[in-house]
């Protein structure tokens, strides 16, 4: 059942955490070179991985 919430929770914040993703992966692309097709691979990467951690930390506080 933690699980099942954590993702409910984690499908919401996908929408909003996809301009964090961008900017960080814009930050990250100011110090490093990084293709078109890395760029969008990191931004979808990151945006699951930051909507998850948020995810899980609302359903723990």
């Amino acid at each position: 059942m933690e699980i099942v919430l954590t993702l409910v929770f984690s499908s919401v914040l996908l929408i909003f955490m996809v301009y964090p993703a961008m900017k960080i992966v814009e930050f990250c692309e100011t110090k490093f070179e990084i293709s078109d097709r890395m760029y969008n691979i990191s931004t979808v990467v990151l945006t699951i991985v930051l909507s998850l951690i948020v995810g899980s930390g609302l359903y723990y506080l």
